[in-house]
């Protein structure tokens, strides 16, 4: 009889990977690093099954975008009261909070409910090339 092996979440070690965001496109970066944090690049992979491993991104304000999404993309946020809905552009948001462009794209891709929550805590955005992470030796990579 054959037994299919679904591997437990300690089954492996999760890694530290490094990307630098300069004049990378958004949407391809965000998918690449949403399929590292789920865990798709590795051979164990199985969907419900936190597998994935962290990533750290730096120069989070040099993210290249095409079209005219500068001025034509739009983030909204509501605080919830009557009347509360906030409507910004792509480039007042990068000028304010640069950072929140590259989790809002991610965290859309990730999977919705507890185990995408779990799966975004692990994605670390920063602005410039300085990160806090050294610590844990981040492996560069580049897509």
């Amino acid at each position: 009889m054959n037994n299919t092996f679904i591997p437990s979440s300690d089954y492996t070690q999760k890694k530290w990977f490094l990307v630098d965001a300069t004049d990378k496109t958004l949407g391809r970066l965000s998918t690449e690093v949403a399929n590292i944090l789920q865990g798709k690049n590795k051979v164990n992979f199985y969907p419900s099954v936190d597998m994935g491993d962290y990533v750290i991104i730096t120069n989070a304000e040099k993210i290249r975008v095409t079209g005219n999404k500068e001025e034509a993309k739009l983030y909204r946020r509501h605080s919830g009261r009557p009347g509360g809905m906030k409507i910004e552009t792509l480039k007042a948001v990068r000028s304010r909070i640069p950072e929140r462009i590259l989790e809002k794209a991610i965290k859309g891709m990730l999977p919705k409910g507890p185990l995408g929550r779990k799966m975004y805590t692990r994605l670390k955005v920063v602005q410039g090339s300085k990160h806090k992470y050294i610590a844990q030796k981040p492996e560069l990579i580049n897509f």
